[in-house]
């Protein structure tokens, strides 16, 4: 399964947020031996970014270390809202 984080941040927080982030996930991916991403959508609106954190085949328990990481981050300090979740799993190829 693969989890995606998506959130909004203030474009003067952005530099200071992608080093927190890239820190966070070198961490974890290799902790968990996971593959990380980081994207933003390609407008600013109103002096925001859209981010998006990408976690790919995740394993069991792996939310608890995630959230563990964004507290001793302090990722919530320079984010706008609140950090939205989804997992989606891969298609089947007899689906």
């Amino acid at each position: 399964m693969d989890l995606y984080i998506y959130y909004r941040v203030r474009s003067e927080n952005t530099a200071a947020l992608h080093a927190r982030i890239k820190s966070m996930q070198e961490c974890l991916a290799l902790e968990y031996a996971i593959v990380t991403g980081l994207k933003r959508r390609p407008e600013e609106k109103d002096g925001e970014q859209t981010w998006m954190e990408i976690y790919h085949a995740i394993p069991a328990g792996f939310e608890t270390a995630l959230e563990s990481a964004t507290i001793c981050q302090e990722l919530h300090a320079l984010i706008n809202g609140q950090r939205n979740t989804e997992y989606f799993l891969d298609v089947s190829s007899c689906a």
